[in-house]
């Protein structure tokens, strides 16, 4: 068996889990599957849960794609490697609840593998999970970090601090300033310390996004709301389409890799506005979203 080989096994039972967990949760929505194939290889299952009774949008995509040559957005730090035939797979998904009160939340793990120079294997993994609140409660960003660090601590003391710091600065909107919710983990180019380290490292990851997210889901989607928070939930959802197309590298390298584009832009809110120049009301909660949650915070230091 080659290096990597037992990856995919991995992948395709945690898209099976989470779908079954989030079917759980909302407790009439079910996924829709659609087996896709790639005409210059590989190919993906890409799963959608669209109007549940607590799930707007869901999308849990599983995709396993070979390509003749990386894109740039793969290789952006390492630029030799562009280019090279490449092998690429993982688990995205975005879940965008109906009730405002109830986070977005996204998460996603893969795997690439190329040949080096002397044709020798090239190997890494990338990763993590993000929380974009609309209308925020400390005791779920606490929660979500909390988690977070419970999936990174038996790597080291180091591991959580510095995946955190690079949510925050990968999940931040440069043209509006601000963070796109209240952060989580993210890795990339991960190969120090072994296959076996970064791989089991890259399953813990995915394996605490459920004990993270539906704590939070369950909490919050009973809570009332009305056409004003509705409002703010779609204002907001602007900014996510916002990163998606102008930062995401995922996206990026999904669309410039020739891939499904259903499956890419399934991360997109099925509803959304945009407001010219909107500003919220000092005093409101909505206001306290922009004061407190939409900058990088220790919130367990806080905690």
């Amino acid at each position: 068996m080659a290096l990597g080989d037992d990856v995919r096994p991995y992948l395709t039972q945690l898209q099976d889990r989470i779908c079954a967990a989030l079917e759980d949760e909302d407790g009439t929505g079910r996924f829709h599957e659609d087996a896709w194939e790639r005409p210059e290889g590989g190919g993906g299952r890409s799963r959608v849960l669209s109007d549940g009774a607590v799930i707007e949008r869901a999308g849990v995509n599983f995709s396993h794609v070979l390509g003749k040559g990386l894109p740039p957005s793969a290789t952006e730090r390492r630029p030799e490697l562009a280019g090279r035939p490449f092998e690429a797979m993982g688990v995205s998904l975005i879940v965008h609840p109906k009730n405002p009160h109830v986070p977005t939340s996204h998460m996603n793990v893969r795997f690439f593998r190329t040949a080096g120079p002397e044709q020798e294997p090239i190997w890494w993994f990338g990763g993590g999970f993000d929380l974009t609140p609309f209308y925020p409660v400390e005791e779920d960003a606490v929660h979500w970090h909390e988690t977070a660090r419970a999936a990174c601590q038996k790597f080291g003391d180091d591991v959580y601090p510095e995946y955190k710091k690079g949510c925050d600065e990968y999940f931040f909107l440069k043209h509006r300033g601000e963070t796109r919710g209240v952060g989580g983990l993210f890795f990339d180019d991960l190969n120090r310390g072994g296959f076996e380290h970064c791989f089991a490292l890259t399953r813990s990851i995915g394996d605490h996004y459920l004990p993270a997210y539906l704590p939070i889901v369950s909490r919050r989607k009973a809570t009332p709301y009305g056409d004003r928070e509705r409002d703010f939930q779609l204002y907001r959802r602007g900014r996510y389409v916002e990163f998606n197309l102008v930062y995401d590298r995922g996206t990026l390298f999904g669309l410039h890799s020739q891939g499904r584009v259903e499956s890419i832009l399934v991360s997109m809110p099925p509803l959304v506005r945009w407001e010219y120049n909107w500003q919220p009301e000092p005093g409101t909660p909505e206001a306290t979203l922009y004061e407190r949650y939409l900058k990088p915070q220790d919130w367990l230091g806080a905690a």
